[in-house]
């Protein structure tokens, strides 16, 4: 996962990094939108330093973009970016998904199941914002599961990078129920202990998210 270090000019018990980037992936800062260090500084009650370290971190997050003479702005990530993130993400998933299976418990097992049978729920009661959710639960359940941590924390910095993207594919209308007999797939997989067939059945959901995100680039209004 993420980890925030407490930029130098920071009243102890602060995190400025943490903060900007949880308000960024709320969606409470859009993209292009310029990050105001006076405006900052204030909201935080901490010095100049303490903001600019906080930008340097998201920027290495690939959150933040820091503009010669002109500050920080939140990133716009392109539908092709997306894509390449998550094709990368694809990768790590996979690996993630193996390690699962190879260290998956009986009480791991009855835990990803319960989720896929929530997660069935919300598709037939057509609760998208409880799917997208459970969604997230229990792709953070199999990363837990795995203890990877290398793998975790760059999973979690190409997630956040996406997030946008991510919202708008749990809009799309059948995205969630063409999607719940992957995880079902993925969850039965590392269920049975089989690393081969978890790697396998993750790898071909992530695929399909880039499809999916590739048709929705075809269907979205050019920003200028």
């Amino acid at each position: 996962m993420s980890t925030s270090v407490t930029p130098p000019g920071t009243p102890v018990g602060i995190d400025v990094t943490g903060a900007i980037r949880d308000a960024v992936l709320r969606g409470e800062y859009v993209p292009r939108q310029r990050l105001v260090e006076a405006d900052l500084c204030e909201q935080f009650g901490v010095r100049r330093a303490g903001v600019r370290a906080a930008f340097q971190q998201l920027a290495a997050e690939g959150l933040v973009e820091i503009q010669r003479n002109r500050g920080a702005r939140v990133r716009e990530i392109t539908v092709a970016e997306a894509v390449q993130i998550t094709e990368a993400r694809m990768v790590l998933e996979g690996l993630i998904a193996a390690r699962a299976a190879e260290r998956i418990s009986p009480a791991g097992a009855e835990t990803l199941r319960g989720i896929g049978a929530e997660m069935a729920k919300a598709v037939a009661d057509g609760e998208l914002a409880a799917y997208s959710d459970l969604n997230a639960r229990l792709h953070r359940c199999v990363r837990d599961i795995a203890g990877h941590e290398t793998a975790d924390r760059l999973i979690e910095q190409l997630r956040a990078q996406v997030v946008r993207h991510r919202f708008m594919l749990s809009r799309v209308p059948g995205r969630a129920r063409a999607s719940l007999p992957q995880h079902q797939r993925i969850i039965e997989a590392i269920a049975a202990g089989d690393p081969a067939e978890a790697e396998a059945a993750m790898r071909a959901h992530i695929a399909s998210v880039v499809e999916a995100l590739k048709a929705l680039g075809t269907s979205m209004p050019a920003e200028g």
